[in-house]
């Protein structure tokens, strides 16, 4: 799929929402790879996101999909606008035990106000860095994100 040109100073932007997100402050998570319909959220395994056999809970796993799909389409949309999730699906594939994990969002169509985007989460040996062989795909989304402007929402 051909993606849209983003916006001149993109990544600056979403590194700034990010840091105001509080709930990624609150699961440790930092921003990854950012490039034009692609973010990656990496975040280390923490005992005190976990259920009571010491996965990472499901609901942490898809709260940092959601940001990495919601980032992922906020990378080609115009400067006023802001992100807002509409909807999403989750296939929970395997346990989350860490000790990294790394979450994938990937734009499969960029709309004028809404995207589908593509999101994938894995439990890796190293919190940075390209993929490895030895990664394992815990969980699948798909996101459909709605582009907001002129309602005093900033990015």
């Amino acid at each position: 799929m051909a993606v849209p040109e983003p916006v001149a100073g993109y990544e600056a932007r979403l590194r700034d929402s990010f840091a105001r997100q509080a709930a990624m402050a609150t699961l440790g998570a930092t921003p990854g790879r950012i490039a034009p319909g692609a973010v990656d959220v990496l975040m280390p395994h923490r005992d005190a996101l976990t259920q009571q056999h010491g996965f990472l809970h499901a609901g942490v796993v898809a709260t940092a999909l959601d940001s990495a799909c919601g980032y992922a389409a906020f990378t080609l949309m115009p400067l006023d606008a802001a992100v807002l999730t509409v909807e999403f699906k989750i296939n929970l594939l395997a346990p989350a035990r860490g000790p990294q994990f790394r979450f994938e969002g990937r734009v499969v169509k960029a709309g004028r106000t809404i995207s589908v985007v593509d999101g994938r989460a894995y439990q890796c040996n190293t919190a940075d860095g390209p993929a490895r062989d030895d990664d394992q795909l815990i969980a699948t989304m798909t996101a459909t994100v709605m582009t907001v402007q002129g309602r005093g929402l900033a990015g």
